[in-house]
């Protein structure tokens, strides 16, 4: 059992913790918590750190022969990075997917994410795009890191199961959709059309903005279509995780309805 906090591997875990540029050069991430363990990829998994209170009431049994270290509370409280711990936090191999996966469904559906920078947001994001059947969520490269801890506890588990790809710019990868057929969307005030009166049965991709500046003018220009979302008194624009439900929930809305038929 570890018991100090200068212990190599809790300095490890608390630099996992802070800085991208650990996790990258590891490539590897952390996920605290037991529905995070749960339903983390197996073959994923490096290494499972539990706090000595859950070893003692569960024992290792759970873990099905994963390698494993117990840390005494205090150490364990050192490297979470939870106000209130639940007992076990995993090293986990990082996923990387290519463009191609995301499109490869015959009618793709996708975001676009451009300089995203709540952690919070980015996670609601993934859960809401696994909901609506996403096929991946590319990320402008100056967007907030989805292995943020802060991000991996929001995505409640949609981390493992979404694709997403970080690029260097989102204008670079237009012509790629048109040339897949994906039409690409960018809701905006001076929107013709309501966001429910197009039609998303084809390959559809959204724009969704900055939380304090909203689209570019230049990546906005060169959406296929504007659209709107209706809103009343005096809002002009809605938090990014919920235009991108909004938007996802009704091609998924739309989606059902023609299987149906």
């Amino acid at each position: 059992m570890i018991t100090s906090t200068s212990n190599p591997q809790v300095k490890n875990l608390q630099q996992l913790a802070k800085k991208a540029k650990a996790r990258n050069s590891q490539d590897v991430f952390l996920a605290e918590g037991l529905k995070m363990f749960e339903e983390a990829p197996r073959e994923r998994i490096q290494k499972v750190y539990l706090s000595q209170s859950l070893y003692e009431q569960r024992g290792a049994g759970f873990l099905k022969g994963l390698e494993m270290e117990v840390l005494s509370d205090h150490v364990f409280a050192a490297a979470s990075d939870t106000k209130t711990p639940q007992g076990i936090l995993c090293i986990l191999r990082q996923e990387h997917y290519e463009l191609s996966h995301m499109l490869s469904s015959v009618h793709p559906h996708l975001l676009l994410l451009e300089d995203l920078q709540d952690p919070g947001n980015l996670g609601t994001i993934m859960r809401t795009a696994e909901g609506a059947g996403v096929d991946g969520v590319i990320l402008s490269r100056n967007s907030v890191d989805l292995y943020n801890p802060k991000t991996i506890r929001s995505t409640m588990g949609s981390i493992y199961r979404v694709p997403f790809l970080y690029v260097d710019s989102l204008m670079e990868i237009l012509p790629v959709l048109k040339k897949r057929g994906v039409c690409t969307y960018a809701a905006h005030l001076q929107g013709k059309k309501d966001y429910d009166q197009e039609d998303y049965c084809s390959g559809c991709a959204f724009f969704i903005g900055n939380e304090g500046n909203g689209l570019s003018d230049e990546l906005s220009s060169h959406a296929d279509i504007r659209i709107r979302i209706p809103m009343k008194g005096k809002l002009e624009s809605l938090n990014a995780a919920v235009a991108a439900s909004i938007l996802t929930y009704e091609v998924s809305r739309q989606r059902r309805g023609t299987a149906g038929r």
